[in-house]
């Protein structure tokens, strides 16, 4: 696949999360926080005011830290269709 093609298939991945409106399960919203955060090169510190929430994102970086920007996009589009496919 294209970094073009895979760019539009990431945005579009991230329109479905956007516009969903039940709640993720905790585990699932977790990977995508990650997945996002690291296809997009966005290392900005979690800000939940929570200190637990917090911990649970820093971990879920930290999974995600020796992957690159594309695999971190596919492994994003992935999550979001395995998730989407039995609820639709």
């Amino acid at each position: 696949m294209s970094k073009e093609n895979l760019d539009i298939e990431f945005q579009d991945a991230v329109k479905r999360v956007n516009s969903h409106t039940e709640p993720f399960p905790a585990d699932t919203l977790l990977k995508l926080y990650a997945y996002y955060k690291k296809a997009t090169n966005n290392y900005g510190r979690p800000s939940s005011k929570k200190p637990i929430i917090n911990a649970f994102k820093t971990n879920a970086l930290f999974q995600v830290e020796n992957i690159s920007e594309d695999d971190a996009k596919r492994t994003y589009v992935e999550l979001v269709n395995n998730y989407f496919l039995y609820r639709e």
